[in-house]
């Protein structure tokens, strides 16, 4: 049976990383004081509860009929859409799981619908395909792996939909070993780059073959994203440090299976002295998907990091929820501004695979 046979392969993946090529002297082992193994005291509070019962319910009621969600001048989007069925999936809700999850089933649909031939997931007004395309294959593998069923038809076009997007990404990585904004082999950034390989580490994590070669040349993209200041640039021929990428640079090696490594403890010190809520100045531009990226981080990260920035992120989002549950972000919408504040102020419930080591 095709579910059988999947999950066999994902247990035989799991006995090594994702990027187990990579040269010895990386360090991978896998420490057992990370957040997910070690809550803090009083993580999920009830104001907490409250702000997220109050998101979701704007999520849900801005859904529209066939399943997508629209924000502004991006119109219908699968990148905002994968990400509002991923703050639904973060408090439980999967299909046929949950009061919302004929909401996230409704997602899913439109996600399935979205896709081409040669496997690129996109839809109207989709600024940057690659960006939709890696969310969209994220939210696809974090389905796949979370929601129990048999060969029906349903899971098997989730699972050719999905094999289909990993090995777009794997046929679009240019020669650095990054990707850009469009489905082509020819210029990369490191935002572009993150989003591809979560979609990969998910889609790995749910049982589907992806290419060491192709991890190991995105982590060495990475690397030479990294200022001497720890510090991560757009890319990799020039330009300063900024703290939203910086957050997508340690989020991308921990995703690659790097856990122990000088990159990543000089990027958690540039983030921690450049972005920390409520104690620095940074910049509001790409706020939420800094965050986004920066609460994965130091919740990977584990102890003296988690304990530092989760308190100061969950406070910061509480305080700044609209009266209708919504967040605003300025460049993109409520929607997309709300379903990120939801993923982040969701992770300590750790339902979601992918944050996990």
């Amino acid at each position: 049976m095709l579910r059988v046979r999947i999950i066999l392969a994902a247990l035989i993946c799991a006995s090594g990383t994702l990027a187990s090529a990579q040269d010895e002297t990386q360090k991978k082992a896998k420490p057992t004081g990370g957040a997910q193994n070690t809550p803090m005291e009083s993580e999920i509070t009830p104001e907490l509860d409250d702000a997220v019962a109050k998101g979701i319910e704007y999520l849900v009621a801005t859904q529209l009929e066939d399943g997508a969600w629209a924000s502004g001048r991006f119109g219908k989007n699968v990148a905002i859409t994968s990400l509002a069925c991923l703050a639904l999936m973060a408090d439980g809700h999967i299909p046929g799981r949950g009061p919302y999850g004929d909401t996230v089933d409704r997602g899913v649909e439109f996600i399935l619908e979205s896709t081409a031939e040669n496997g690129l997931i996109t839809s109207q007004a989709n600024n940057g395909p690659m960006y939709g395309h890696g969310f969209a294959a994220l939210f696809l593998g974090e389905i796949y792996g979370m929601t129990p069923g048999g060969d029906n038809a349903r899971t098997t076009r989730i699972h050719e939909t999905l094999v289909k997007a990993v090995r777009l990404i794997e046929q679009t990585q240019n020669e650095d070993g990054g990707w850009r904004y469009n489905p082509v082999p020819y210029d990369a950034d490191v935002s572009v780059t993150i989003c591809q390989i979560m979609a990969l580490r998910s889609a790995r994590n749910a049982g589907i073959e992806v290419s060491s070669e192709v991890i190991d040349r995105a982590v060495e993209y990475v690397r030479l994203c990294q200022n001497p200041d720890g510090g991560f640039k757009y890319q990799i021929s020039s330009g300063n440090s900024a703290w939203p990428r910086t957050a997508a640079g340690i989020a991308s090696l921990y995703y690659a299976g790097i856990y122990e490594d000088d990159a990543i403890d000089r990027g958690l010190a540039y983030l921690e002295s450049n972005a920390l809520p409520g104690k620095s100045s940074a910049t509001r531009s790409h706020y939420f998907y800094g965050h986004y990226y920066a609460v994965q981080a130091s919740y990977l990260a584990g102890d003296a990091h988690w304990a530092l920035w989760w308190p100061a992120i969950r406070a910061q989002l509480i305080a700044t929820q609209n009266d209708d549950g919504s967040w605003d972000d300025r460049s993109v919408g409520k929607p997309y501004g709300t379903a990120m504040a939801l993923i982040i102020l969701q992770m300590p419930k750790r339902y979601l695979p992918i944050f996990q080591k």
